[in-house]
């Protein structure tokens, strides 16, 4: 399966944000990706005052992205903010596209690295997973990455990969651990692993999570297949389906784990 990976510095405007993602979209699907994966916060980024902007999933945001995917004829997947109770918002994953509509809500919030995503985000309840031409993958968002349980229940639900986008924070040891944490996931729960965060902006307003690029592609060996800088790029890379029966057949992470063990 051919997928594109959009690493692009979003703004606080969602027009001119589903511009870009409108013009990032037809140069994958002329490079003939089925599937297109953009950052987290692709609506607007953080550092932006969310509650005003965000818009439910039959808003005129998402609508955008379906018309997007819709021309193209390829899934999209892109992170916007949805209303929730109590004045926060969803930090939600829109997927759709041909034979797709789905959403997920980021389940675990950076409350982390002096930031403090819960003060005006609610946390989602449920995992999510999309079949692109029978192929089975998995949602995840940015700090879900530190949790090896939603990885390992996208491969039990029959998901070959995941797909995870992120606005990665920026500081001292952060790319060592974005890359060491997607590896390690990705062998974890033997699935490839998509992940793709916002380009480094150069500059950003203090611990608010801006991006720092370095989106990569991972087999499910642990290996890394492709790899970008912190520039704005466009990936283009194809996942070897039968690649993770193979692996799973030598190393049996998943069939020899002991959940009775554990509770």
């Amino acid at each position: 399966m051919r997928i594109a990976l959009s690493q692009l510095t979003t703004g606080p405007d969602p027009d001119k944000n589903l511009r870009l993602i409108e013009e990032w979209t037809r140069r994958a699907a002329d490079a003939g990706a089925r599937a297109v994966v953009f950052p987290e916060a692709s609506m607007a980024c953080f550092g932006t005052p969310l509650a005003p902007l965000a818009q439910p999933l039959d808003g005129s945001w998402a609508d955008g992205v379906r018309e997007i995917a819709r021309a193209t004829g390829t899934v999209v997947v892109a992170g916007m903010f949805t209303p929730a109770a109590g004045g926060r918002v969803a930090n939600t994953l829109l997927a759709t596209g041909p034979g797709v509509e789905e959403s997920y809500d980021k389940i675990h919030l950076y409350d982390a690295f002096g930031f403090r995503e819960s003060e005006t985000v609610a946390p989602g309840s449920r995992t999510a997973l999309i079949d692109v031409d029978g192929v089975r993958l998995g949602l995840a968002t940015c700090y879900d990455v530190r949790f090896p349980e939603l990885f390992r229940a996208h491969a039990d639900a029959g998901a070959v990969g995941t797909l995870l986008a992120a606005s990665w924070g920026a500081g001292p040891g952060k790319l060592d651990q974005w890359e060491l944490l997607v590896r390690a996931r990705a062998l974890d729960a033997t699935v490839w692993v998509a992940a793709v965060g916002q380009a480094d902006p150069g500059t950003g307003p203090g611990p608010v999570p801006t991006g720092i690029g370095h989106s990569l592609v991972v087999g499910p060996d642990g290996t890394v297949r492709d790899a970008l800088g912190a520039e704005p790029e466009l990936l283009v890379t194809e996942l070897d389906v039968d690649e993770v029966g193979a692996v799973r057949e030598k190393t049996s992470v998943l069939a020899n784990r002991r959940p009775e063990v554990w509770g």
